[in-house]
């Protein structure tokens, strides 16, 4: 079995009670909201499963961007709505602030704008947007990795910090059991613009994979994990066979020193850029893409802009959200 995460000191302060509190609601609540084919019901394999982080592992970029372009489309919410959010969310990033209260605080009002609308419009439409702006963007390394799995008689989830509505979309389209993701809360069908405990991001992930396990009788010694991202290192430590994928410079430094496996489909070139910048963008994809996509709008009209987002980003690449 490989050898659990170092427990050297760590820059990060240690989460109060009511963060922990709020992470296993959140995993709790992303476990029970998770979905299994009826076919899948008595695998093969019923012991054994694995768990796929979605942004930058399964698909190039943040699922939650590529929801949010489509939506914005739609004249589901205004320009406005989303920039406000992201320079929000960006503001956390660039002071270097890490505690994941704040940054949830962040995330959970740029959830709002989802606010009284029907959870069935969202899932209509998360079915197109998958279409035009995600299917392409699935990484066909990561998927024949899964595929693997099934293939094995295993189960196989996706584990992300986007909405759960749209995580299940791309694990039914990639044919895989389910998934577990943010879950926001509805009442009467309807969106209050609320979290469900906390984001499913971090310890949240694998609160989640440890609650989906001892309700589905997994030995999570026999079950694999997959992520490009240092802050899921909980859950990956958690399982008996990580493997990282298009991972960030620190998750692939605790890979080798730990033997664990590396799978990089990315460019060269990609993944230079992404030791650079990706670190901060899988945690804070809700709001720091939009934000990214705000700064190049701008930098496109102007050349001190330009020069001003270079130094803001590598900012925020000296910290992860």
């Amino acid at each position: 079995m490989p050898a659990r995460a170092a427990s050297g000191p760590s820059r990060r302060p240690r989460p109060g009670p009511d963060l922990r509190r709020r992470s296993a609601l959140a995993g709790e609540a992303a476990a029970a909201a998770a979905e299994v084919e009826s076919s899948l019901a008595t695998p093969p394999d019923p012991v054994a499963a694995a768990f796929f982080d979605v942004d930058n592992t399964v698909m190039q970029g943040a699922s939650i961007f590529h929801l949010a372009r489509g939506l914005h489309r739609r004249n589901f919410f205004t320009t406005r709505d989303i920039v406000a959010a992201a320079w929000k969310q960006a503001y956390f990033r660039l002071v270097g602030v890490e505690d994941p209260g704040h940054v949830a605080q962040a995330r959970s009002s740029a959830l709002a704008f989802i606010k009284g609308h029907p959870v069935s419009e969202l899932e209509e439409l998360g079915e197109e947007i998958f279409e035009e702006a995600m299917a392409h963007r699935i990484w066909p390394g990561t998927r024949a990795l899964a595929q693997l799995h099934l293939d094995q008689g295993q189960r196989v989830w996706l584990v992300t910090a986007a909405p759960v509505e749209i995580a299940r979309i791309i694990a039914h389209r990639l044919g895989l059991t389910g998934a577990l993701g943010t879950v926001s809360e509805h009442v009467d069908g309807v969106y209050t613009g609320e979290l469900v405990g906390d984001l499913l991001h971090g310890p949240a992930k694998a609160e989640a994979v440890a609650a989906l396990a001892q309700r589905e009788g997994l030995d999570l010694s026999r079950c694999s994990a997959y992520s490009d991202s240092y802050n899921d290192l909980p859950m990956l430590s958690l399982v008996g066979d990580p493997c990282v994928v298009n991972p960030d410079p620190r998750l692939r430094e605790h890979a080798r020193r730990h033997g664990w496996r590396v799978r990089d489909y990315r460019t060269g070139r990609k993944a230079a850029r992404a030791g650079l910048l990706g670190a901060s963008v899988v945690g804070a994809a809700s709001g720091a893409v939009a934000a990214g996509l705000a700064v190049r709008r701008r930098a496109a009209s102007s050349p001190s802009a330009s020069s001003s987002s270079v130094r803001s980003r590598s900012r925020g690449s000296a910290s992860r959200s």
